[in-house]
């Protein structure tokens, strides 16, 4: 069997899944209506993501709890927007809703437009505008 080649479901460990899911909320994400008091998902186009307690989360991979403070984990999640306006827009609608601001929207070498916020939770979502890889319809 071949693996299929997709993401299905990425899952955030967070410090409280009440307060992630508040801030997902004010960027107009809605929660689908598989949630839970314990763990929320919220579909994407083609996957979905999930909020559930961080300490929960690593007793379900067999992992010893981690500690408030993090470090880069080494992991970023993108989206990828039409234009270099709706980066400079998303950058500040994320930063409002409680976004922690990394690296402020600029102009990058590889010719797009680029931005990193990090949320609550310290996980980090580049925000940018790549001209060479355009959205297509089903995200």
């Amino acid at each position: 069997m071949a693996i299929p080649q997709r993401v299905s479901l990425i899952t955030l460990g967070v410090a409280d899944v009440a307060r992630a899911t508040a801030f997902y909320e004010s960027l107009g994400w809605r929660r689908s209506p598989s949630s839970q008091d314990s763990i929320t998902f919220f579909s994407m186009q083609g996957s979905a993501l999930g909020i559930f307690g961080r300490g929960d989360l690593a007793a379900d991979a067999v992992q010893p709890t981690p500690g408030d403070e993090l470090p880069f984990r080494g992991v970023t999640f993108a989206i990828n927007f039409d234009s270099r306006d709706e980066v400079d827009t998303a950058f500040a609608e994320w930063v409002a809703a409680g976004a922690v601001p990394v690296k402020h929207p600029v102009a990058a070498e590889w010719g797009g437009y680029s931005s990193y916020v990090s949320d609550p939770d310290g996980h980090m979502w580049e925000l940018a505008h790549n001209p060479y890889s355009p959205n297509m319809p089903d995200g």
